[in-house]
């Protein structure tokens, strides 16, 4: 992605939750000299990489596999004195975006469809070599309620509904209009903790045709922490 790519993005997602009375914390608004002159205070989110997150996956092509991600709180995996024990975000996604299919080797997540349209949510169990099983249902769990559905179903989750995805699960999502999808989960390690069906990075690159406005939650350490 293009840094001017991201920066909009992001304007936008602000923008988009203003409009429906979500205030960030402040370091959701902060531009890169705002953290530079705060970073000595920033011990916890430097650890937990809280903040922006947006992200193609590696796939230049935004609009259709793309996603923005606000982490608001989270914790460190084996450090429980750090943060804390459990993860919040923001997942704000654009009519027809999806965020590629995977699955967490330990991660529990409740994915609620906040604002807007239908999350569409794919889901398939794993195998022991964690590749795809085509054939087996999934039990799904919507709201406390367990269903069975055949591998490769697509499961509505409307506005005010949530779903529970537990290790192993394969998931993807798909957005049938603008949708403020909340996500609360155990503590969120991105570096460890995804498997993608089809092998895709976590963070994507960036072609760096602007000023840095927004540093992104993996950028922290280098752009903010590194000077």
């Amino acid at each position: 992605m293009k840094r001017s790519e991201v920066r909009i993005a992001i304007e936008k997602t602000i923008a988009k939750l203003g409009e429906k009375g979500i205030t960030l914390p402040m370091f959701g608004y902060w531009k890169l000299d705002d953290w530079k002159k705060r970073k000595e205070q920033l011990g916890t989110i430097r650890q937990t990489k809280l903040g922006w997150d947006v992200t193609d996956w590696g796939q230049g092509d935004f609009a259709h596999m793309g996603a923005v991600l606000f982490t608001v709180r989270n914790g460190v995996l084996g450090k429980p004195e750090v943060g804390t024990p459990y993860a919040e975000k923001y997942i704000v996604m654009e009519d027809g975006q999806e965020l590629p299919l995977h699955f967490h080797f330990d991660k529990v997540e409740d994915i609620i469809n906040r604002v807007g349209g239908i999350l569409k949510i794919q889901v398939y169990n794993s195998l022991e070599n964690g590749e795809l099983d085509l054939v087996n249902d999934v039990e799904v769990e919507m709201d406390g309620i367990k269903s069975m559905v055949p591998a490769g179903s697509f499961v509505e989750v409307p506005v005010g509904c949530s779903i529970t995805i537990r290790p192993g699960m394969y998931h993807l999502f798909h957005a049938e209009g603008d949708l403020i999808v909340g996500e609360v989960s155990a503590v969120n390690d991105d570096d460890t903790d995804n498997r993608f069906a089809a092998k895709l990075p976590r963070f994507t690159t960036i072609d760096e045709d602007e000023a840095v406005i927004y540093p992104l939650c993996n950028e922290l350490e280098t752009l903010v922490f590194g000077e």
